[in-house]
């Protein structure tokens, strides 16, 4: 077009002779280049045929693995019947104190899956995120994590334990069985003093204070173990107060 318009805007004849000259070369050039085989073309659109749709086959084929590989578990889940950030916050505690630094059995429920079940079961007792709701939770965690009471966890990931049972458990329930003993302990040991404290005692002499070294003393007998075994004598002194026991 640009020669073409040279052409006729020249007075010059060499330059028009020239501008035909050129445009009827580039015409017997092209009209020879333009009229291939019909072979070479549609070749040729095939292959770019095929270019497009290597591109797509791709992508199909990373959609699938993508829909393959297992996603990972992020809270919200997919499956969470709560949008509220509160229990959402809770389920995620509960999840890590689940999962633990141990692994997890074969066959047993993901840790997202019980955390979400027993918060469920939590809110379902008080139906609102409440200072109690948070309490609850709280405590939950507190001995989901105890490194020194490893059963708790165990228990409720092999389904010993249930979620709405774990979920209204009171902190001596969930004590490890060494706690639950040394509270027992303690609680028998209280009892004897209140019994001691309540019951009036027989006054003697014949015993002697530790403390005072004076005789002035009141004993009582009680029967704290099996009945084939001697009862457990309990003295106090009434001087300066000391007890003491023996049997």
């Amino acid at each position: 077009m640009t020669v073409n318009a040279l052409r006729k805007s020249s007075t010059d004849e060499e330059v028009i002779s020239l501008s035909k000259t050129l445009i009827k070369n580039w015409k017997k050039f092209l009209s020879g280049s333009s009229t291939p085989n019909s072979k070479d073309s549609g070749n040729s659109s095939k292959k770019t045929k095929e270019k497009d749709e290597k591109p797509k086959e791709t992508e199909n084929k990373e959609k699938e693995k993508e829909k393959k590989q297992p996603v990972p578990t992020t809270f919200p889940p997919v499956s969470s019947n709560t949008t509220d950030a509160v229990r959402l916050k809770c389920r995620e505690l509960l999840a890590v104190a689940i999962r633990g630094d141990g692994e997890i059995p074969e066959g047993c429920a993901t840790p997202e899956e019980l955390a979400e079940e027993l918060e469920e079961a939590v809110f379902h007792e008080f139906r609102n995120t409440d200072m109690r709701y948070k309490n609850r939770i709280r405590s939950r965690v507190a001995n989901l994590k105890d490194v020194k009471n490893p059963g708790l966890r165990m228990n409720f990931l092999v389904g010993v334990i249930s979620a709405n049972k774990l979920a209204v458990m009171t902190a001596e329930e969930m004590a490890s069985d060494e706690m639950k003993s040394l509270r027992n302990k303690f609680l028998k040991e209280s009892i004897n003093d209140a019994q001691l404290a309540t019951v009036q005692g027989t006054k003697t002499d014949l015993l002697k204070c530790g403390k005072c070294k004076k005789r002035n003393c009141t004993y009582n007998q009680v029967q704290t173990r099996s009945a084939d075994e001697p009862m457990t004598t309990f003295v106090m002194c009434n001087e300066c107060g000391n007890r003491w026991k023996f049997c």
